[in-house]
């Protein structure tokens, strides 16, 4: 009894330490939620339908895409393309997750995929490298702590963008919202040459590509960025290995 009372005890202080981790993700999250909401209500989507792409996609930039492509009249194979590309680095997170809480039951692990974000990734993996010891049930409840405050928000943001529609000035600018996010998930993980080289490329592509169609040119960055970054790594260790 001492024993699951000590677990349970532990697994609630490390939910609430999540919490407080990811909740400053809100400040940035509410403005990009409800800038979503706006942009899809001006696109043609009412409030209902709106909501309904944030809980299904639950994907902000992937989100981002799709509309603004959708509004482009993009052909429905690119839109669909484009969205899973951007998405494609869900993947890499699931993968990068599964060494630490692949061990939890499946129905924790369906729930986790679902909720695996930007925010609730950045916090986590950070966390669990560096307490290797945290048991499972503690980091499912770190990753549930993290990702509490900005799914609600995400949700709750988007309503109210699509409430209110055109009425934001665009003097408020809420655009800024999405690249002060990823600034903030990315910059604290470029911690190896491997990930500065995947940055650079990706940076310098995407300029270079800026005029591609249908913003293809940033799925073309993305992909030479990550091919980069995993070719710098195998020749750091081989030189390592050679050394």
């Amino acid at each position: 009894m001492t024993s699951t009372t000590e677990k349970s005890s532990g697994a609630a202080a490390t939910f609430w330490k999540g919490f407080r981790t990811g909740l400053p993700f809100v400040l940035v999250v509410g403005p990009f939620g409800v800038l979503f909401g706006v942009l899809a209500t001006e696109a043609g989507l009412d409030v209902i339908e709106t909501l309904a792409f944030s809980v299904v996609v639950i994907a902000g930039a992937a989100q981002f895409t799709a509309l603004q492509l959708m509004s482009e009249q993009a052909p429905t194979a690119i839109v669909l393309l484009s969205a899973l590309a951007v998405n494609l680095r869900m993947a890499m997170y699931s993968a990068s997750l599964t060494p630490w809480i692949g061990a939890a039951p499946l129905w924790q692990r369906a729930i986790i995929a679902y909720f695996t974000l930007d925010q609730s990734y950045a916090c986590s993996i950070q966390e669990y490298e560096a307490k290797p010891h945290m048991s499972v049930p503690q980091r499912v409840a770190y990753f549930a702590g993290a990702v509490a405050p900005v799914v609600p928000a995400w949700y709750l943001c988007t309503v109210v963008g699509a409430l209110i529609g055109a009425r934001i000035p665009e003097s408020w600018a809420l655009d800024f919202a999405l690249p002060i996010t990823f600034l903030a998930l990315v910059a604290p993980m470029l911690r190896t040459p491997a990930h500065l080289v995947a940055a650079f490329v990706s940076i310098v592509v995407s300029l270079l590509a800026a005029g591609v169609p249908y913003s293809l040119g940033l799925i073309i960055a993305g992909t030479l960025g990550m091919m980069a970054g995993a070719q710098a790594e195998v020749l750091l260790e081989r030189r390592k290995a050679l050394a």
